[in-house]
């Protein structure tokens, strides 16, 4: 990956809504090498795909937790069972297997309190494996989707 390349992501990374002429023209490429470079980016891995960026609160969901699970045994039955099990979540916006203890950090949203206390009792204390969860709740978002350091 050279400073072209690293030109071009950083420009996806503000606006992913760029087209490839806007973007050959950003990075001062002509655009045939410019769609080339995209392609061979996405083809690498390096750009995973293209989304909208929702308003969270816009959309009513304004109660965020943060919870640490602990697990009965690291073995590896237990945990891909526990990881199926939690990406079909659709609260959980971000699932982390950490070092140490706790063995996993969760990011959950809900539309308040009472959905998440739902959430919480029915589905994140019934996955597999699970010996204590822990929770503190999210007071204010500092920095969010922030740009990956190019």
């Amino acid at each position: 990956m050279d400073r072209t390349d690293k030109k071009i992501l950083a420009a996806l990374q503000s606006d992913g809504r760029l087209t490839v002429t806007e973007l050959a023209d950003r990075v001062n490429l002509s655009l045939s090498p410019c769609h080339r470079r995209l392609r061979a980016l996405e083809a690498s891995g390096a750009i995973r795909g293209y989304h909208a960026l929702l308003d969270a609160g816009g959309l009513g969901l304004t109660f965020e937790a943060l919870i640490f699970v602990s697990m009965e045994s690291a073995n590896r039955v237990a945990i891909d069972a526990f990881e199926e099990a939690v990406a079909a979540v659709p609260y959980v916006l971000q699932a982390q297997r950490l070092f140490g203890d706790p063995d996993y950090l969760l990011r959950v949203i809900a539309r308040d309190q009472q959905t998440f206390q739902t959430i919480y009792d029915e589905r994140l204390a019934t996955l597999p494996g699970v010996r204590r969860l822990v929770s503190t709740l999210v007071m204010k978002t500092v920095v969010e989707n922030r740009p990956l350091p190019l």
